[in-house]
């Protein structure tokens, strides 16, 4: 079981992460959360923090 965040209106959200190319051909590992629980869920990277959108009410996955 990866990373849950319950945002302020009380929906929990699930963390998950891609390794993707980037068009010069560097790997970038991304970070997204997601209203369910998904095979390539994972636990918060020590060097990340999560914010909330203010507007929104979505948790970001931030550099500390």
């Amino acid at each position: 079981m990866g990373y849950s965040h319950k945002n302020s209106k009380g929906k929990t959200y699930y963390l998950h992460s891609k390794d993707v190319t980037l068009r010069g051909g560097r790997q970038q590992t991304i970070y997204y959360f997601a209203g369910d629980e998904r095979s390539n869920s994972c636990d918060l990277p020590g060097d990340r923090k999560v914010v909330e959108s203010e507007r929104t009410g979505l948790p970001l996955v931030k550099k500390k």
